[in-house]
């Protein structure tokens, strides 16, 4: 695609950049101070660095659970200081660097670095944007579907609204896979993905993914141009050598301070926070299917949108709405990726599923990873993966909207109406809400899919004003009222 068609059908992301921005500019000064995960420990980082207390060493008292759970409970009054919430002190240092002068210009404003984390989470959108694009060019609606699902997701939004390193990372994990897709098509120096990869490891450690990510991105090179061993190995030097050689800045410092075999500072943050719930106990305590049941329902609706420190859940009626438009999604996607699998794609689209589906395997395995020592139900833990999942939503629905695959899934969900409304008339509590969901979901699948193209594009713009509707009630139909 050449610069002037490029530019003339980019126009739609960046409306969506542009509302994204004011969306989250609403967060940014609505949301109350404090009442986003972790964001006091995030500030106290900054503030260690801006006053040249030099970088946190995580110490016994950095975390206090019972004061903590006193702190979100009132509501941190003015008379809780937060000073003593230290323990995101092992956080590799990058995005507290840069948000030191912000710092340091506004006198400490929380507002101001919300505002960066808010700039990085868009760089972070206009990335998915660019993955999309450079995975299926030929077909700008997905970029568009794609790039606005993860803008608007209202966890998405609240996170990136708040002081945490979580915007740089998706912004530079997300950078990296942008560069790593050109890479594969020759376009992109190793030299620059091995810099981007370094600047994640000193983000934070669930960006150490991109390692693996690394080794996989030169193999599907060396594979798809049948390059020589002596070319592989040169380029393993310069995707791995600038990353490590970052990365081992950080490490040397850690072993300095906690001692070997502590790289990470993971060791001392496991010995100082003490007091989180495990998940051993919890399982013990109240078995291992309640464990699992609870863990399923508090991640899918913390993906999507439970705010505050997991204490502001929303409405019932709508984590139905977005259970039905997420399976919905799930059988759209699964049939395109069954394309994947039987190799009808061509190799840029199939390599493009093989990488950011990687990355997102390896985010589930961290999530899952974690999961077995705390009790850490947190959907946001999944958003490094939204660049596949987005790919796989809007490609997904692009399947949807073909009009006999679209018939068919409304015959489909038929029965799963009809069933509903038996077991409503059986216990006698019709579910209104999700039968009146499903009803429009019969007839207006088919309906779009019958408009063609228009169909596609109607349903983006529906949805993603959709999307950007229900930030507005989360802020203020739940956040505002209940954490003020």
């Amino acid at each position: 695609m050449n610069q002037r068609n490029f530019v003339k059908t980019s126009w739609p992301a960046l409306i969506i950049l542009a509302v994204y921005l004011l969306v989250g500019g609403l967060y940014v000064v609505y949301t109350p101070l404090w009442q986003a995960p972790d964001e006091p420990a995030h500030y106290n980082y900054v503030r260690s660095l801006a006053q040249n207390q030099g970088f946190p060493i995580m110490e016994p008292g950095d975390y206090d659970q019972d004061y903590l759970s006193r702190l979100t409970s009132e509501g941190f009054p003015d008379t809780l200081p937060i000073a003593p919430l230290r323990y995101e002190g092992h956080q590799p240092p990058l995005y507290y660097l840069l948000a030191t002068p912000i710092y340091w210009i506004t006198g400490g404003a929380v507002r101001a670095l919300r505002i960066f984390s808010l700039l990085l989470g868009g760089i972070g959108v206009a990335m998915v944007f660019l993955i999309l694009r450079e995975s299926v060019p030929e077909k700008p609606g997905v970029a568009w579907l794609g790039g606005g699902l993860v803008a608007f997701i209202p966890q998405y939004i609240a996170i990136m609204a708040s002081i945490n390193n979580d915007a740089l990372t998706v912004a530079l994990l997300w950078l990296w896979l942008w560069l790593g897709l050109m890479y594969l098509r020759g376009k992109m120096s190793p030299w620059v993905l091995g810099l981007v990869a370094g600047l994640l490891l000193l983000t934070k450690t669930t960006g150490y993914g991109v390692l693996p990510l690394t080794l996989l991105v030169l193999y599907l090179r060396y594979r798809r141009n049948r390059m020589s061993p002596q070319w592989a190995g040169r380029q393993l030097v310069a995707l791995l050598l600038p990353a490590l050689m970052l990365g081992a800045v950080w490490w040397s410092r850690n072993i300095i301070v906690y001692g070997w075999p502590d790289v990470m500072g993971l060791q001392r943050h496991d010995m100082v926070v003490t007091g989180q719930p495990m998940t051993v106990d919890w399982i013990a305590q109240y078995g291992l299917a309640p464990f699992i049941l609870d863990a399923g329902r508090t991640t899918f609706r913390s993906f999507w949108g439970q705010f505050g420190w997991m204490g502001v859940v929303l409405d019932i009626r709508i984590y139905q709405g977005l259970l039905i438009l997420t399976a919905l999604t799930a059988y759209g996607a699964i049939w395109h990726l069954s394309r994947v699998i039987r190799g009808s794609l061509d190799t840029r689209q199939r390599e493009a599923f093989i990488l950011l589906g990687s990355a997102a395997f390896i985010t589930f395995a961290m999530f899952a990873f974690y999961n077995l020592s705390y009790v850490q139900h947190q959907g946001r833990y999944l958003f490094p993966a939204l660049p596949f999942l987005a790919l796989a939503a809007a490609t997904g629905w692009q399947r949807l909207l073909e009009f006999k695959f679209a018939v068919i899934t409304a015959l489909a969900l038929a029965p799963v109406a009809l069933l509903l409304a038996v077991g409503g008339l059986i216990v006698g509590e019709m579910p209104t809400w999700p039968l009146a969901m499903l009803g429009a979901t019969l007839i207006g699948l088919p309906v779009m899919a019958r408009i063609s193209e228009r169909g596609y594009a109607l349903l983006i713009g529906a949805t993603l004003v959709g999307m950007a509707g229900l930030d507005l009630l989360c802020l203020f139909g739940f956040i505002v009222p209940i954490l003020s």
